[in-house]
């Protein structure tokens, strides 16, 4: 059955993975994201694949932009069925230079080098703002349709850092926290009207906002990629195309009893010690 579904963060490398993902099981499929450029040309992907898509732009973080797009998207595909928030991110305020405080740093002259004391709060509420509000706005707006339907759902993505936080990004770690947690408020609250609600919790994907991170120019891993590599039990990083399953079981009518659930999609870095 087809189903109108709506992603936020759609021009990125995930979730216009999962947009086509999604759009090949016959959903039309309403591709939202900041830069409307992005989320056309992901629309148009899916269309020249011969599904059914338009892009839109919207800001999650502003109410009446959001309403907006409800609108488009209510006269061009139809009533909103499934909702995927994909919209998130970290800003470097929000993220120390070192992931260990040494006396030392107390003292550091190098340009740029940033303690826990020197975390800028207005970068640290930027980070809150995108990955939580931006998922509670889109959630108020486009939800509004799916109450009293049959076969609706929201998809939420959260972090496996959400589970235990990484060094160096207290702002991220703590934002996906909330994300998972309300996650698990939401699936309780909606629990009379028909919608599931439920969350991806992805480990490392090499994407546009990390890779310079995790890789270096010739391709070989930093410090930190290898680290990473080192505690990912099936030692690799994962794909966009990983994704995919989860999200078409969770969207789907199969998993109708499934609701509050946060999935880990890492390969095993949760569930590793270390030891």
């Amino acid at each position: 059955m087809s189903k109108v579904v709506v992603l936020t963060g759609a021009g990125g490398v995930l979730c216009s993975t999962l947009a086509k993902a999604l759009a090949k099981q016959g959903h039309k499929i309403a591709v939202l994201d900041l830069k409307i450029e992005a989320a056309e040309q992901v629309a148009k992907e899916i269309e020249a694949e011969g599904g059914t898509a338009i892009g839109v732009i919207a800001n999650v973080l502003e109410n009446e932009s959001l309403e907006a797009a409800k609108s488009k998207i209510n006269e061009a595909l139809g009533s909103v069925d499934i909702l995927v928030n994909g919209a998130g991110g970290n800003h470097p305020l929000g993220t120390t230079s070192n992931p260990f405080l040494q006396e030392g740093d107390l003292s550091s002259s190098v340009e740029g080098f940033k303690t826990f004391f020197d975390l800028d709060p207005k970068g640290i509420e930027f980070v809150f703002n995108l990955n939580f509000i931006g998922t509670l706005l889109p959630t108020q707006v486009f939800a509004k349709d799916m109450v009293g339907k049959k076969g609706c759902s929201i998809l939420n993505i959260s972090s496996m850092n959400a589970f235990t936080p990484l060094t160096k990004i207290p702002a991220y770690s703590g934002a996906k926290a909330a994300v998972s947690n309300f996650t698990q408020w939401l699936a309780v609250h909606f629990s009379k009207v028909g919608i599931r609600v439920n969350a991806l919790a992805p480990g490392f994907f090499l994407t546009d906002q990390n890779r310079t991170l995790l890789t270096n120019t010739d391709g070989s891993l930093t410090q930190r990629g290898q680290q990473i590599i080192d505690q990912t039990p099936m030692g690799r990083y994962g794909e966009p195309e990983d994704l995919i399953s989860t999200t078409l079981y969770l969207c789907d009518d199969a998993s109708s009893f499934v609701t509050g659930v946060v999935i880990p999609i890492d390969g095993g870095f949760s569930a590793y010690s270390g030891v």
